[in-house]
């Protein structure tokens, strides 16, 4: 019944910063997630936070991203500072079944997916 819509996306040039947001009204207070894809590449898991705050990221951006929340406005944050051309993707913001509360970088364990947004990083 929920609805993720992700924004914040675009074009910056490398060691520069971009902050996007996901709407996510009805999923707020699960399991939610960060992941990205590129074309001919698998989908990848970038970041992800449980219920109770406990964050995961992927070892290619720890230091440089952060996932955050804030349930007043039913809306989940990635900060991206740094960025690479490596990290040009198309990123997905997700959700998992609130049974299931541990903050994965699996793709396949979420269940609910926004339609994503494009970063592009020109060095």
């Amino acid at each position: 019944q929920g609805r993720l819509v992700e924004s914040g996306g675009g074009s910056v040039q490398a060691g520069g910063s971009l902050r996007l947001s996901c709407a996510a009204s009805g999923y707020i207070r699960n399991t939610m997630g960060w992941f990205r894809q590129t074309p001919g590449k698998e989908r990848e898991g970038v970041a992800a936070i449980a219920p109770d705050g406990t964050t995961t990221y992927a070892d290619s951006v720890k230091g440089r991203f952060t996932c955050s929340k804030d349930e007043s406005e039913d809306t989940l944050y990635l900060q991206m500072i740094d960025l690479k051309p490596e990290d040009t993707a198309m990123y997905y913001c997700a959700a998992r079944d609130p049974v299931y509360k541990s903050p994965r970088l699996i793709p396949q364990v979420y269940q609910h997916w926004g339609q994503g947004t494009q970063v592009t990083v020109s060095s």
